[in-house]
């Protein structure tokens, strides 16, 4: 399995200028790959690969605070 890119850009949802993601810390986890970055207009974009209950939980956490956990 290889590993996932470090860095992905997207178009800003606000802007539609590119902005750059970068891959977020979390354990050794298959289950999901988060992505986070910050447009120069100020606008968060948020990405992520893997399982669809834990990238719907990323995507759709809105405090910042997200974490990944095995139950």
């Amino acid at each position: 399995m290889s590993k996932p890119a470090r860095f992905l850009t997207f178009k800003c949802d606000k802007c539609n200028k590119p902005v750059k993601v970068m891959l977020q810390k979390v354990s050794a986890c298959s289950h999901i790959q988060p992505y986070q970055g910050l447009c120069a207009c100020g606008e968060l974009k948020r990405y992520a690969t893997g399982s669809k209950d834990a990238v719907d939980a990323f995507l759709n956490a809105t405090d910042g605070n997200w974490t990944h956990h095995h139950h």
